[in-house]
């Protein structure tokens, strides 16, 4: 083999460590899970009983519309949040630096974390009330039943207490975009008439657009699969939610594993259309011209 040839060879002979990687670890526990998920407990025949019952759960349609709410609402509101704060930064004002190390810590943060600070903060007696109390807006016995509520008051707040810890992730996506815009584009912009809201449509937005896809897309993904914050605070299914219902199945109903594994795969399949939908209506299928 000549040199120029093994040349060619070089690039495959790099990525197939990766490849090997992601054979092992990732590709065959998906064709299994995929596999069992057609197969009862304790058979091998087989059958389409696991779906059949996850369709016919009253559970499994809650779970379809509670996450699609909480996709919508969640994504829309942390991404106009976090574009707010990703302008404000930019500016590199006074203080913009210890700005943002605080806003990054809920970032920081596991959910786990995040699920018992918050579900201690929202009880009666918790420290959320404690703190509204000191600061003289309730009374000693008007305490808030914060955790009370509905199924769409919860929800609402599930939403707000994960805006908290997500907001900051977009946020660094967005800055990051941002300060990689020219300034001589901006200028530009504000040399050729442009007014504040003008620059930002039509420069800043459009040259913003690939981290903007990455950081709705790479959200999307992570909220259709919530559901740690939810239990850690309300327990199972008081707002049931796809991913939610694949580890109540697992870890709450013994011996339904099997129903744990479809459910699996169709959050999986859900996920996949979600960021197809999503990247093809964004345009990013879409061939550059030349």
């Amino acid at each position: 083999m000549t040199a120029t040839k093994f040349k060619r060879y070089i690039p495959y002979l790099l990525i197939t460590p990766t490849i090997i990687y992601y054979a092992v670890f990732w590709l065959r526990p998906v064709l299994a899970a995929v596999f069992y998920s057609f197969q009862e407990e304790g058979s091998t025949a087989f059958t389409l009983a696991n779906y059949k019952a996850i369709f016919s759960d009253p559970y499994f349609l809650k779970a379809i519309i509670n996450t699609g709410i909480f996709v919508a609402i969640s994504v829309t509101l942390e991404f106009i949040v976090a574009m707010g704060l990703a302008l404000l930064i930019n500016k590199k004002f006074r203080g913009a630096g210890l700005f943002l190390s605080l806003a990054l810590i809920p970032m920081a943060l596991p959910a786990t974390a995040v699920g018992a600070m918050w579900s201690s903060g929202f009880a009666t007696y918790g420290w959320m009330n404690s703190l509204l109390y000191k600061l003289g807006l309730i009374a000693a016995d008007g305490k808030i039943p914060f955790l009370a509520g509905n199924e769409f008051q919860s929800l609402m707040l599930v939403i707000i207490i994960d805006a908290w810890q997500v907001i900051p992730f977009m946020m660094v996506i967005l800055l990051a975009g941002l300060q990689g815009i020219p300034k001589e584009s901006i200028e530009a912009g504000y040399i050729f008439g442009g007014n504040k809201p003008t620059v930002l449509r039509k420069i800043t937005m459009p040259m913003l657009k690939s981290s903007i896809q990455t950081a709705l897309i790479l959200r999307i993904i992570s909220a259709i699969q919530v559901w740690l914050i939810i239990v850690m605070i309300y327990g199972y299914r008081r707002i049931p939610v796809l991913l939610e219902e694949v580890v109540f199945y697992k870890e709450e109903l013994l011996g339904f594993y099997r129903i744990a594994l479809a459910y699996s795969v169709i959050v999986a399949i859900v996920v996949s259309i979600v960021a197809v939908l999503y990247l093809k209506v964004s345009g990013a299928f879409k061939k550059e011209e030349a």
